[in-house]
């Protein structure tokens, strides 16, 4: 495994949905001292059930964050990621058992609802068909999608497949707790 410090200070993190990013990304902010930047709240209006915003908008807000010196940032949404590829110097992946991510899904809008890693400001987190579809059905292959896109990105890249592996991560990294 890459030693923390080998991927830079613009840092990347992908992967499917509740597979960890946001923590992730903030135990590393806190490591490193670097701003963490949530994709999810430059996509979605703070205050709503995460009602996105319109593709320009969150395209110059993506833009906008990927012009800093240094960030983590975590989040997929892929028509974007070529320009956040081209300026990032490392990159993560992490993936996980879809059920695991279900229970975690489940887990953050009924028991946790506040105060989780990347949460919307003032959003009413609820159970949604559409986003339960997509972590079961819809996102089943995107961990492959996403180490072709790295891969080919030539970044340094380390990649954790399990939930045991992230486990190893922080450890091995001396990254915070999880919560």
């Amino acid at each position: 495994m890459l030693p923390l410090h080998s991927l830079g200070e613009r840092i990347v993190v992908l992967g499917p949905s509740n597979a960890g990013k946001s923590t992730l990304a903030v135990a590393i902010s806190k490591k490193l001292g670097l701003p963490a930047v949530h994709l999810d709240q430059l996509q979605h209006l703070p205050q709503t059930d995460w009602r996105a915003r319109t593709e320009a908008e969150f395209a110059a807000l993506h833009d906008a964050a990927i012009l800093g010196d240094r960030w983590i940032m975590e989040g997929n949404y892929s028509r974007l990621m070529p320009q956040r590829l081209a300026r990032a110097t490392g990159a993560i992946l992490i993936t996980s058992n879809r059920w695991l991510r279900f229970s975690r899904y489940l887990k953050r809008t009924l028991i946790n609802r506040s105060g989780r890693a990347g949460h919307l400001e003032g959003a009413k987190d609820s159970i949604k068909w559409e986003m339960i579809h997509w972590i079961l059905v819809k996102s089943r292959n995107s961990d492959v999608k996403y180490s072709k896109a790295l891969h080919e990105s030539g970044l340094p890249t380390v990649e954790c497949h399990t939930a045991a592996a992230l486990n190893n991560l922080y450890e091995v990294w001396d990254l915070p707790a999880r919560p």
